[in-house]
């Protein structure tokens, strides 16, 4: 055996370890570089109004806990009672809003959506007593909307002259809004639909097209309400402009800018993808939230905190994943996604509609819990009156959501998606409907440090066995059970964890008349 000489094994050696500690060096460097990357992306000092940098955007941690929020529609077409469409269809021949406004009011050309203005009064408007009902309902943020498609702006805005400032109730309801949502302790934020005022409300441009007042001009198309009816055009797209003129992007951007300013939203909605289609390519739209990150940056410490949500709609402006959280309006989310989203809803009509129902407390429930087991937030729609209360209805719901989360809110707030959101056999709840489709044997999950927690959104029965069948004790995912409570129940509840799933027997009877939550701690 040929043996190496004592002077080469000992360089060799050398060499072997000096590669090891460049080795380790690079990993080193590597891991410090990596680190340093993720703290600049969290702490990014400023945006550009472009793709690239607004998907360095991340979702801050007080709207992943929050998982619940409160928002409504309110304005001069909740004087009329039929809904936050009104300001549009009270021009439109073949809908029923224009036989009511015929019969109510009279005719659009001498009648028109202008003339709701000094009607609404909000005479009985009182923030603190509302948001305190939002609280007790169990909501962790509030964004009113801050001007819908009529658009009248309902804060003390520099570049409009239609304002709740200058007409109709002479309050900055905005700012009435802000003030007691911050005194309560709530974030604070706004949801605006202005971006697609410019075709949708075009119809006051028109004139009827049959009938006795046939050709005679709208209130807009005389040359009245100017301002508050665009110049008339062609367009009257009801979903976004195909291409609106510069100086309606400009104007829209100096607005939402001006409410960010002043304001201080912690959340932005855009009822839309990014403004605007058409020539702009969502370049004015990408300027606003850009600029909604860059001013939460300058009050935040270096720190974006402001959600921006935008829909996955390309056909009404831009989208591109990461730029901001996604909202699905009345939908949700088949699956767990990856970063958190929300599904804004309504109890029941958008604006106050004596038309449509409301859907019920347990609904509302159910639906809560979905969303959130697949990483999402609901946004609750609550219909005002025009006055500023709220009627006996959407009331009662709130204070039944609110009981609900004071016994299980622990399985709801600051908690994140299990490996799975649930299981049996109903995975869909329509956009809207009274009555919930979940059954005993639906299931979802959400999980908190090392709690599971399983609700089951119909009761099963007194003294009845329920079968959860994701966890058993060959799924590595969940760990051994150490104990099992019904929250809202003080007695002992007794389970068995079998190759078949988890037995859980119910107790003598329900804790409550809605959804019910297992609270299954695991072992460490």
């Amino acid at each position: 055996m040929r043996l190496v000489p004592k002077n080469v094994r000992i360089k060799n050696m050398k060499n072997t370890l000096l590669i090891g500690v460049l080795v380790a060096a690079l990993f080193v460097s590597c891991a410090k570089q990596k680190e340093t990357q993720d703290i600049e992306k969290k702490s990014i000092q400023s945006f550009e109004p472009t793709i690239e940098s607004l998907q360095n955007y991340e979702c801050p941690e007080w709207f992943r806990d929050a998982k619940f929020g409160i928002y409504m529609h309110w304005g001069a077409y909740s004087v009329a009672e039929q809904g936050e469409w009104y300001a549009r269809r009270l021009y439109v021949e073949d809908r029923p809003e224009y036989k009511h406004h015929l019969e109510t009011y009279g005719h659009p050309s001498k009648f028109g959506y202008k003339d709701f203005i000094p009607m609404w009064k909000a005479e009985n408007f009182n923030p603190d007593e509302l948001v305190a009902l939002f609280k007790r309902a169990g909501a962790k943020y509030f964004t009113p909307c801050a001007v819908h498609h009529d658009n009248f702006d309902l804060w003390n805005s520099k570049h409009h002259k239609w304002n709740a400032v200058n007409m109709g109730p002479k309050k900055d309801l905005i700012g009435m809004w802000r003030e007691a949502t911050l005194k309560a302790g709530l974030r604070f934020g706004v949801t605006t639909h202005l971006s697609r005022s410019y075709s949708w409300l075009n119809t006051a441009n028109g004139a009827d097209s049959e009938g006795p007042m046939k050709g005679v001009p709208y209130d807009g198309a005389q040359g009245e309400g100017e301002g508050l009816y665009p110049p008339k055009h062609d367009d009257t797209h009801t979903r976004a402009p195909f291409n609106a003129p510069k100086e309606w992007r400009d104007l829209w951007a100096n607005r939402l800018k001006d409410l960010i300013d002043n304001y201080h939203p912690d959340l932005l909605y855009f009822d839309c993808a990014v403004p605007f289609r058409g020539d702009d390519g969502g370049k004015t739209g990408m300027d606003v939230i850009s600029h909604l990150y860059n001013h939460s940056i300058k009050n935040h410490n270096g720190t974006n905190e402001a959600v921006m949500t935008i829909k996955d709609r390309p056909w009404q402006g831009l989208y591109a994943d990461g730029m901001a959280t996604l909202d699905f309006e009345r939908g949700k989310a088949s699956h767990i996604l990856s970063e958190p989203w929300q599904t804004d809803d309504s109890m029941g009509p958008w604006g106050y509609n004596v038309n449509r129902p409301y859907t019920t407390s347990a609904t509302l429930i159910d639906k809560l819990i979905d969303i959130v087991s697949k990483n999402g937030n609901m946004l609750l729609n609550v219909p005002i009156k025009a006055d500023g209360t709220l009627d006996e209805t959407a009331t009662s719901i709130l204070e039944d959501m609110g009981k609900w989360l004071a016994v299980n809110g622990e399985g709801i707030y600051g908690t994140r998606p299990w490996y799975t959101f649930g299981e049996g056999p109903t995975h869909h709840m329509p956009h809207f409907t009274k009555k919930s489709p979940y059954g005993k044997k639906d299931i979802r999950f959400t999980v908190k440090d090392n709690y599971l927690y399983a609700f089951v959104l119909d009761w099963p029965g007194d003294n009845t066995e329920i079968l959860i069948e994701k966890i058993t004790k060959l799924n590595t995912r969940v760990g051994e059970i150490k104990s099992i409570e019904l929250l809202g129940y003080d007695g002992e509840i007794k389970w068995k964890a079998g190759p078949d799933g988890l037995v859980i027997n119910t107790p003598d009877q329900k804790p409550n008349d809605f959804a019910y939550t297992f609270k299954i701690e695991l072992k460490e």
